[in-house]
Formats: structure tokens, sequence, C-alpha cells
């Protein structure tokens, strides 16, 4: 069963984080340059929020915010969602669809090893179904049906 370190594993990227004093403008950058959809945000070395996509959107609209001068503290999503490093494919797919997060960081030991997003567990889950189905054809040849016919006695 894949569970969320082998996702993890397959991930070309490993979690990027920026610290709290970070320009919104800034953090930006580094979201178009790396092509993510979500800034990690540290304090020394511990990560104290989340800043997405989401959170931009509400921060455009949102008259007191100038992305130029604002800090990415300051407007951060600050609690972040946990998953053990064993949970299934399908204990993920839970907690994306059914609690609708979009990102969830991964415990192994005490330690945040990753952050999986919620197109990350997708993609794994048709990546594992497309297996099952080739593993299926292998099993079952539609020759057999194909070619069975009552016979004429």
């Amino acid at each position: 069963m894949v569970t969320a370190e082998d996702i993890l594993n397959e991930k070309e990227l490993g979690m990027i984080s920026v610290p709290s004093t970070t320009l919104i403008k800034d953090a930006l950058k580094t979201m178009v340059d790396k092509k993510i959809g979500s800034m990690l945000v540290k304090d020394s070395d511990n990560i104290i929020g989340i800043w997405t996509e989401r959170d931009l959107m509400r921060n455009v609209i949102d008259e007191k915010c100038d992305l130029n001068s604002a800090k990415i503290g300051d407007y951060m999503t600050s609690t972040i969602k946990t998953a053990p490093h064993d949970a299934t494919l399908y204990q993920l797919l839970d907690i994306f669809l059914g609690k609708r997060f979009r990102h969830i960081l991964i415990e192994k030991d005490g330690s945040l090893i990753g952050l999986l997003s919620m197109g990350d567990v997708i993609k794994a889950d048709l990546n594992n179904k497309t297996k099952e189905l080739k593993s299926l054809k292998a099993t079952v040849s539609w020759e057999y049906y194909e070619n069975w016919r009552f016979k004429k006695k």
C-alpha cells in the first residue's frame, strides 16, 4: 500500500520555506520560480505556518495589505494539519477530501519530513490505479472472452 512517505519520496521538491519576516512579494517570486502553490513559514527552525495561493486571493482584496511591504508572517495560516508518515493513500485522500484540506505536513518520529498537497496525493492515487489496471489486464485476457462461443451440437 502506498504511504505518505512513499509519495514524498516521489516528489522532486523538498519543503520550501521562508522566514516570517519575508515580504509577500518576495515569497511570490519564489513560488513562481519553483512552480509551487504554497510556502511554509518558519521562525528559526520551526514551521509556524503556511501561505498559499488562496491566502494571496484573500490578501489582494484586503485594503490593508500592500503586497510590496506586507510580511508573510502577518498573513499566513498558522494552523497546519499533520499526518503520520505511514498514513495510506486512502487515509490521505479521506483527510483531503473529507476535511477539505489542501496541504498537510507529514510527520515521522516527531519530526516534519515533508509537505503534501492535494494534487500530490491525487496524482499518486491515479498512478496507483494505473498500476492496478495494468495488473488486472495482465491477469485477465479479453481474448478468452472474445473467442468464447456456444458450440452447436
